[in-house]
Protein backbone atom coordinates (compact mmCIF):
# COMPACT_ATOMS: atom_id res chain seq x y z
CA UNK A 1 0.00 0.00 0.00
CA UNK A 2 1.28 3.27 -0.89
CA UNK A 3 0.72 5.37 2.34
CA UNK A 4 1.29 8.99 3.04
CA UNK A 5 1.30 10.41 6.64
CA UNK A 6 -0.74 13.90 6.55
CA UNK A 7 -0.06 15.34 9.91
CA UNK A 8 -2.26 18.41 11.27
CA UNK A 9 -1.18 20.80 13.97
CA UNK A 10 -4.05 22.46 15.95
CA UNK A 11 -4.26 25.64 13.86
CA UNK A 12 -5.16 23.86 11.27
CA UNK A 13 -8.57 22.24 13.29
CA UNK A 14 -9.99 24.91 15.01
CA UNK A 15 -12.72 25.09 13.05
CA UNK A 16 -15.38 23.86 10.96
CA UNK A 17 -14.13 25.66 7.74
CA UNK A 18 -10.57 24.56 8.46
CA UNK A 19 -11.28 21.16 9.32
CA UNK A 20 -13.20 21.07 5.79
CA UNK A 21 -9.70 22.67 4.50
CA UNK A 22 -8.03 19.72 5.97
CA UNK A 23 -10.48 17.13 4.57
CA UNK A 24 -9.56 18.60 1.00
CA UNK A 25 -6.19 18.06 1.33
CA UNK A 26 -6.57 14.28 2.76
CA UNK A 27 -9.34 13.89 -0.57
CA UNK A 28 -6.16 15.21 -2.81
CA UNK A 29 -3.81 12.45 -1.58
CA UNK A 30 -6.65 9.82 -2.47
CA UNK A 31 -7.18 11.12 -5.65
CA UNK A 32 -3.18 10.98 -6.60
CA UNK A 33 -3.11 7.49 -5.21
CA UNK A 34 -1.72 7.40 -1.68
CA UNK A 35 -3.35 5.62 1.11
CA UNK A 36 -3.74 8.55 4.04
CA UNK A 37 -2.86 8.23 7.66
CA UNK A 38 -3.56 11.17 9.69
CA UNK A 39 -2.53 12.28 12.33
CA UNK A 40 -3.90 15.50 14.40
CA UNK A 41 -2.97 17.48 17.06
CA UNK A 42 -5.32 18.78 19.85
CA UNK A 43 -7.63 21.60 18.61
CA UNK A 44 -5.83 25.41 19.00
CA UNK A 45 -3.85 27.34 21.74
CA UNK A 46 -4.17 27.80 25.41
CA UNK A 47 -7.86 29.73 25.97
CA UNK A 48 -9.27 27.24 23.10
CA UNK A 49 -11.39 24.89 25.43
CA UNK A 50 -9.86 22.07 24.12
CA UNK A 51 -6.22 22.69 23.79
CA UNK A 52 -4.16 20.48 25.86
CA UNK A 53 -2.71 23.51 27.81
CA UNK A 54 -6.20 24.75 28.47
CA UNK A 55 -7.03 21.36 29.85
CA UNK A 56 -4.17 21.70 32.32
CA UNK A 57 -4.93 25.21 33.24
CA UNK A 58 -8.53 23.62 33.87
CA UNK A 59 -6.86 21.60 35.96
CA UNK A 60 -4.19 23.36 37.59
CA UNK A 61 -6.83 26.46 38.95
CA UNK A 62 -7.48 25.98 42.30
CA UNK A 63 -3.89 24.91 42.93
CA UNK A 64 -3.80 21.31 42.17
CA UNK A 65 -0.52 19.86 41.65
CA UNK A 66 -1.45 16.82 38.80
CA UNK A 67 1.30 13.55 39.35
CA UNK A 68 2.97 12.88 35.77
CA UNK A 69 0.79 10.07 35.30
CA UNK A 70 -2.60 11.42 35.78
CA UNK A 71 -1.34 14.88 33.98
CA UNK A 72 -0.80 12.72 31.02
CA UNK A 73 -4.19 10.59 31.27
CA UNK A 74 -5.63 14.34 31.18
CA UNK A 75 -3.55 15.89 28.23
CA UNK A 76 -3.92 12.99 25.89
CA UNK A 77 -7.94 13.86 25.89
CA UNK A 78 -7.23 16.93 23.68
CA UNK A 79 -5.88 14.78 20.50
CA UNK A 80 -8.58 12.16 21.27
CA UNK A 81 -11.79 15.24 21.20
CA UNK A 82 -9.46 16.21 18.06
CA UNK A 83 -9.76 12.65 15.88
CA UNK A 84 -13.35 11.94 17.06
CA UNK A 85 -14.45 15.31 15.45
CA UNK A 86 -11.87 15.20 12.02
CA UNK A 87 -12.98 11.78 11.44
CA UNK A 88 -16.23 12.59 11.25
CA UNK A 89 -15.34 15.83 8.73
CA UNK A 90 -13.88 13.18 6.47
CA UNK A 91 -16.38 11.08 6.56
CA UNK A 92 -19.29 14.31 6.15
CA UNK A 93 -17.26 14.46 2.12
CA UNK A 94 -18.09 10.59 1.58
CA UNK A 95 -14.95 9.29 2.72
CA UNK A 96 -15.07 6.53 5.08
CA UNK A 97 -12.83 6.83 8.13
CA UNK A 98 -12.18 5.96 11.44
CA UNK A 99 -10.62 6.87 14.76
CA UNK A 100 -7.52 5.30 16.69
CA UNK A 101 -6.15 6.41 19.97
CA UNK A 102 -2.19 6.30 20.17
CA UNK A 103 -2.98 2.70 21.87
CA UNK A 104 -5.13 1.45 19.47
CA UNK A 105 -2.52 2.34 16.45
CA UNK A 106 -0.21 0.17 18.14
CA UNK A 107 2.55 3.19 19.57
CA UNK A 108 4.40 1.45 21.97
CA UNK A 109 5.92 3.27 24.60
CA UNK A 110 8.73 3.78 27.86
CA UNK A 111 7.12 4.64 30.97
CA UNK A 112 8.49 8.24 31.05
CA UNK A 113 5.46 10.18 31.89
CA UNK A 114 5.10 13.55 30.09
CA UNK A 115 8.06 12.79 27.78
CA UNK A 116 7.85 9.15 26.81
CA UNK A 117 9.52 8.23 23.70
CA UNK A 118 8.17 5.56 21.16
CA UNK A 119 9.97 2.14 21.53
CA UNK A 120 7.88 0.57 18.55
CA UNK A 121 4.42 0.56 16.46
CA UNK A 122 2.56 -2.28 15.59
CA UNK A 123 0.92 -1.01 12.69
CA UNK A 124 -1.64 -3.98 11.74
CA UNK A 125 -4.50 -2.26 13.26
CA UNK A 126 -3.97 0.39 11.11
CA UNK A 127 -3.45 -1.40 8.06
CA UNK A 128 -6.57 -3.38 8.58
CA UNK A 129 -8.51 -0.43 8.47
CA UNK A 130 -6.86 0.84 5.20
CA UNK A 131 -7.31 -2.15 3.66
CA UNK A 132 -11.14 -1.66 4.31
CA UNK A 133 -10.73 1.40 2.13
CA UNK A 134 -10.79 3.83 5.41
CA UNK A 135 -8.49 6.84 6.52
CA UNK A 136 -7.18 6.26 9.49
CA UNK A 137 -7.27 8.97 11.81
CA UNK A 138 -4.39 8.94 14.70
CA UNK A 139 -4.54 10.48 18.18
CA UNK A 140 -0.93 12.71 18.01
CA UNK A 141 1.42 13.06 21.05
CA UNK A 142 0.20 9.69 22.60
CA UNK A 143 1.35 6.31 23.18
CA UNK A 144 1.24 3.50 25.95
CA UNK A 145 3.46 1.43 27.91
CA UNK A 146 3.27 -2.13 27.26
CA UNK A 147 1.28 -2.43 30.72
CA UNK A 148 -1.31 -0.04 29.70
CA UNK A 149 -0.37 3.47 30.86
CA UNK A 150 -1.32 6.05 28.73
CA UNK A 151 2.05 8.37 28.18
CA UNK A 152 2.79 11.78 26.21
CA UNK A 153 5.41 12.42 24.09
CA UNK A 154 6.36 15.96 25.18
CA UNK A 155 6.18 19.00 23.02
CA UNK A 156 6.26 18.39 19.60
CA UNK A 157 4.95 14.93 20.20
CA UNK A 158 2.29 15.03 17.34
CA UNK A 159 5.31 15.73 14.84
CA UNK A 160 7.20 12.58 16.39
CA UNK A 161 3.70 10.69 16.02
CA UNK A 162 3.47 11.26 12.43
CA UNK A 163 7.42 10.03 11.46
CA UNK A 164 7.33 7.51 13.21
CA UNK A 165 3.86 6.15 11.71
CA UNK A 166 5.93 6.90 8.59
CA UNK A 167 8.73 4.67 8.96
CA UNK A 168 6.47 1.90 10.74
CA UNK A 169 4.38 1.96 7.42
CA UNK A 170 6.84 2.69 5.04
CA UNK A 171 5.54 5.43 3.98
CA UNK A 172 6.28 7.25 0.78
CA UNK A 173 6.12 11.16 2.46
CA UNK A 174 4.98 12.61 5.68
CA UNK A 175 3.27 15.74 5.24
CA UNK A 176 3.71 17.99 8.26
CA UNK A 177 0.53 20.73 8.09
CA UNK A 178 0.90 24.15 9.55
CA UNK A 179 -0.27 27.82 9.20
CA UNK A 180 3.15 28.81 7.23
CA UNK A 181 3.99 28.01 3.67
CA UNK A 182 6.79 26.60 4.58
CA UNK A 183 10.63 26.85 6.81
CA UNK A 184 11.43 30.51 6.23
CA UNK A 185 14.53 31.98 5.56
CA UNK A 186 14.28 33.69 9.12
CA UNK A 187 10.86 34.64 11.30
CA UNK A 188 8.77 36.47 9.61
CA UNK A 189 7.51 38.53 12.52
CA UNK A 190 11.21 39.42 12.83
CA UNK A 191 12.58 39.87 8.92
CA UNK A 192 9.62 41.80 6.46
CA UNK A 193 11.40 39.64 3.40
CA UNK A 194 11.60 36.32 4.80
CA UNK A 195 10.76 34.03 2.63
CA UNK A 196 9.92 29.90 2.21
CA UNK A 197 12.70 27.09 1.19
CA UNK A 198 11.93 24.98 -1.97
CA UNK A 199 14.36 22.21 0.48
CA UNK A 200 16.42 21.64 3.10
CA UNK A 201 18.42 18.92 4.14
CA UNK A 202 17.42 16.58 7.52
CA UNK A 203 20.95 18.22 9.31
CA UNK A 204 19.57 22.09 8.26
CA UNK A 205 16.31 21.53 9.82
CA UNK A 206 17.14 19.66 12.70
CA UNK A 207 19.59 22.51 13.52
CA UNK A 208 17.22 25.14 12.85
CA UNK A 209 14.61 23.03 14.84
CA UNK A 210 16.87 23.17 17.81
CA UNK A 211 18.01 26.51 17.99
CA UNK A 212 14.37 27.84 17.86
CA UNK A 213 12.30 27.21 14.52
CA UNK A 214 9.57 26.08 16.14
CA UNK A 215 7.64 24.39 12.64
CA UNK A 216 8.61 20.89 13.70
CA UNK A 217 10.37 19.05 15.64
CA UNK A 218 13.62 17.72 15.96
CA UNK A 219 12.68 14.46 17.02
CA UNK A 220 10.82 13.96 14.40
CA UNK A 221 13.19 14.84 11.28
CA UNK A 222 15.73 12.61 13.08
CA UNK A 223 13.08 9.44 12.66
CA UNK A 224 12.21 10.07 9.40
CA UNK A 225 16.08 10.71 8.64
CA UNK A 226 16.68 7.04 9.76
CA UNK A 227 14.83 5.46 6.72
CA UNK A 228 15.07 8.45 4.23
CA UNK A 229 11.37 9.43 4.08
CA UNK A 230 10.64 12.56 3.01
CA UNK A 231 9.49 15.08 5.01
CA UNK A 232 7.25 18.08 3.65
CA UNK A 233 6.19 20.88 5.33
CA UNK A 234 3.13 22.89 3.94
CA UNK A 235 0.15 25.02 4.51
CA UNK A 236 -3.38 23.74 5.31
CA UNK A 237 -4.40 26.94 3.74
CA UNK A 238 -2.87 27.53 0.90
CA UNK A 239 -1.89 25.10 -1.97
CA UNK A 240 1.78 26.43 -1.99
CA UNK A 241 4.35 23.30 -2.49
CA UNK A 242 6.04 23.99 1.07
CA UNK A 243 9.26 22.90 1.62
CA UNK A 244 11.10 19.18 1.23
CA UNK A 245 13.18 17.64 3.80
CA UNK A 246 15.37 14.97 2.66
CA UNK A 247 18.82 13.72 2.26
CA UNK A 248 21.86 15.70 1.80
CA UNK A 249 22.55 13.82 -0.98
CA UNK A 250 19.22 14.26 -2.91
CA UNK A 251 19.95 17.89 -2.75
CA UNK A 252 23.23 18.21 -4.16
CA UNK A 253 23.81 15.52 -6.20
CA UNK A 254 21.47 17.35 -8.93
CA UNK A 255 18.39 15.59 -8.72
CA UNK A 256 16.48 18.19 -6.69
CA UNK A 257 16.87 22.01 -8.10
CA UNK A 258 18.88 24.29 -5.77
CA UNK A 259 21.56 26.79 -6.55
CA UNK A 260 24.96 25.49 -5.03
CA UNK A 261 25.50 29.18 -3.71
CA UNK A 262 23.26 28.75 -1.07
CA UNK A 263 25.84 29.22 1.80
CA UNK A 264 23.07 29.92 4.22
CA UNK A 265 19.95 28.61 4.57
CA UNK A 266 18.26 30.03 7.55
CA UNK A 267 18.78 32.61 10.59
CA UNK A 268 17.28 31.56 14.11
CA UNK A 269 17.33 32.20 17.18
CA UNK A 270 16.36 31.15 20.91
CA UNK A 271 15.76 33.80 23.71
CA UNK A 272 15.56 34.47 27.76
CA UNK A 273 18.80 32.82 27.97
CA UNK A 274 21.68 33.42 30.91
CA UNK A 275 25.26 33.73 30.05
CA UNK A 276 27.43 32.60 33.56
CA UNK A 277 30.74 33.03 33.57
CA UNK A 278 33.25 31.49 35.82
CA UNK A 279 36.99 32.31 36.16
CA UNK A 280 39.07 29.02 37.08
CA UNK A 281 42.58 30.54 36.39
CA UNK A 282 43.03 30.39 39.92
CA UNK A 283 41.14 27.31 41.32
CA UNK A 284 44.16 25.14 41.20
CA UNK A 285 43.22 21.59 39.80
CA UNK A 286 41.53 23.47 36.84
CA UNK A 287 40.12 20.48 34.57
CA UNK A 288 38.67 19.11 37.80
CA UNK A 289 37.19 22.91 38.82
CA UNK A 290 36.04 22.38 35.59
CA UNK A 291 34.47 18.84 35.80
CA UNK A 292 32.90 20.37 38.86
CA UNK A 293 30.78 22.77 37.46
CA UNK A 294 29.54 20.69 34.50
CA UNK A 295 28.85 17.44 37.32
CA UNK A 296 27.18 20.13 39.71
CA UNK A 297 24.70 21.41 36.86
CA UNK A 298 23.61 17.65 35.89
CA UNK A 299 23.03 16.71 38.87
CA UNK A 300 20.75 19.32 39.61
CA UNK A 301 19.22 18.68 36.39
CA UNK A 302 19.95 22.08 34.73
CA UNK A 303 20.41 21.54 30.72
CA UNK A 304 23.64 23.90 29.99
CA UNK A 305 24.40 24.99 26.41
CA UNK A 306 26.72 27.41 24.61
CA UNK A 307 29.65 26.42 26.64
CA UNK A 308 33.34 27.50 26.26
CA UNK A 309 36.02 26.12 28.38
CA UNK A 310 39.66 28.35 27.95
CA UNK A 311 42.33 27.62 30.81
CA UNK A 312 41.17 31.02 32.19
CA UNK A 313 37.56 30.94 32.32
CA UNK A 314 34.54 28.88 31.27
CA UNK A 315 31.56 29.94 30.08
CA UNK A 316 27.72 28.28 29.79
CA UNK A 317 24.52 29.53 29.09
CA UNK A 318 21.14 28.43 30.87
CA UNK A 319 17.38 29.00 30.39
CA UNK A 320 16.06 32.76 32.43
CA UNK A 321 13.38 30.52 34.46
CA UNK A 322 16.52 28.20 36.06
CA UNK A 323 19.24 30.58 36.13
CA UNK A 324 19.01 31.62 40.39
CA UNK A 325 19.28 28.26 40.87
CA UNK A 326 22.49 27.33 38.93
CA UNK A 327 23.86 30.55 40.30
CA UNK A 328 23.24 29.40 44.16
CA UNK A 329 24.59 25.77 43.16
CA UNK A 330 27.94 27.95 42.11
CA UNK A 331 27.41 29.98 45.40
CA UNK A 332 26.92 26.80 47.62
CA UNK A 333 30.36 25.46 45.81
CA UNK A 334 32.08 28.63 46.96
CA UNK A 335 32.33 29.56 43.71
CA UNK A 336 31.21 33.75 42.84
CA UNK A 337 30.18 33.75 39.09
CA UNK A 338 29.96 36.74 36.44
CA UNK A 339 26.18 36.65 35.34
CA UNK A 340 24.73 37.95 32.26
CA UNK A 341 21.09 37.40 32.01
CA UNK A 342 18.50 37.88 28.93
CA UNK A 343 20.31 36.96 26.34
CA UNK A 344 19.84 35.57 23.04
CA UNK A 345 21.48 32.87 21.06
CA UNK A 346 21.18 33.71 16.91
CA UNK A 347 22.56 30.88 14.84
CA UNK A 348 23.25 30.97 11.19
CA UNK A 349 22.26 27.23 9.56
CA UNK A 350 23.69 26.32 6.27
CA UNK A 351 24.49 22.82 5.36
CA UNK A 352 26.86 24.29 2.35
CA UNK A 353 28.64 26.22 4.57
CA UNK A 354 31.71 23.60 5.37
CA UNK A 355 34.53 24.49 4.35
CA UNK A 356 33.56 28.14 2.90
CA UNK A 357 36.33 30.68 3.71
CA UNK A 358 34.56 34.42 5.33
CA UNK A 359 31.35 32.95 6.55
CA UNK A 360 32.13 34.24 10.04
CA UNK A 361 33.37 37.14 8.84
CA UNK A 362 30.28 38.22 6.71
CA UNK A 363 28.35 37.67 10.47
CA UNK A 364 30.69 40.12 12.32
CA UNK A 365 30.81 42.72 9.68
CA UNK A 366 27.16 42.67 9.73
CA UNK A 367 26.78 42.67 13.46
CA UNK A 368 29.30 45.60 13.78
CA UNK A 369 27.70 47.56 11.31
CA UNK A 370 24.52 47.39 13.27
CA UNK A 371 27.11 47.63 16.63
CA UNK A 372 25.69 44.63 18.01
CA UNK A 373 28.44 43.38 20.60
CA UNK A 374 29.31 39.74 20.25
CA UNK A 375 29.21 38.05 23.50
CA UNK A 376 30.64 34.26 22.58
CA UNK A 377 30.47 32.59 19.24
CA UNK A 378 30.59 28.52 18.40
CA UNK A 379 30.28 27.00 14.91
CA UNK A 380 29.96 23.20 13.44
CA UNK A 381 30.21 22.06 10.03
CA UNK A 382 26.72 23.55 9.45
CA UNK A 383 25.88 26.42 12.38
CA UNK A 384 27.78 29.42 13.49
CA UNK A 385 25.72 30.89 16.45
CA UNK A 386 26.59 34.34 18.49
CA UNK A 387 25.41 35.17 21.93
CA UNK A 388 24.06 38.63 22.31
CA UNK A 389 21.99 41.03 24.23
CA UNK A 390 18.33 39.84 24.04
CA UNK A 391 17.60 43.50 23.12
CA UNK A 392 19.73 43.26 20.29
CA UNK A 393 18.19 40.21 18.86
CA UNK A 394 15.60 41.13 16.07
CA UNK A 395 18.21 43.90 15.10
CA UNK A 396 21.02 40.57 14.84
CA UNK A 397 18.85 38.48 12.55
CA UNK A 398 17.57 41.23 10.06
CA UNK A 399 21.18 42.28 10.15
CA UNK A 400 22.20 38.75 9.35
CA UNK A 401 19.72 37.83 7.01
CA UNK A 402 20.34 41.14 4.78
CA UNK A 403 23.98 40.05 5.04
CA UNK A 404 23.36 36.38 3.69
CA UNK A 405 20.09 37.38 1.67
CA UNK A 406 22.24 36.61 -1.96
CA UNK A 407 22.93 33.70 -0.90
CA UNK A 408 19.67 32.00 0.56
Amino acid sequence: MNFIVQKFGGTSLSSDDLRAKAAAKIAGARQEGYVPVVVVSAIGRLGDPYATDTLLSFAQDSGNELPPRESDLLMHCGEIISGVIMAAAIQKTGCPAVFLTGAQAGIITDSSFNNARILRINPENIIRHAREGKVVVVAGFQGVTAEGEVTTLGRGGSDTTAAALGVALDAAQIDIYTDVDGIMTADPRIVNDARPLDVVTYNEICQLAHEGAKVIHPRAVEIAMQKGIPLRIKCTFSDAPGTLVTSREEVFKGAIDITSDRTITGITHIQDITRIKVVTKDAGDVPDFQKRIFKAMALAGISVDFINVHPEAVFFTVKNTVAAKAVQILVNMGICPEVLPDCAKVAAVGAAMTGVPGVMAKIVEALAEEGIQILQSADSYTTIWVLVKMEDAGKSIRALHEKFSREM
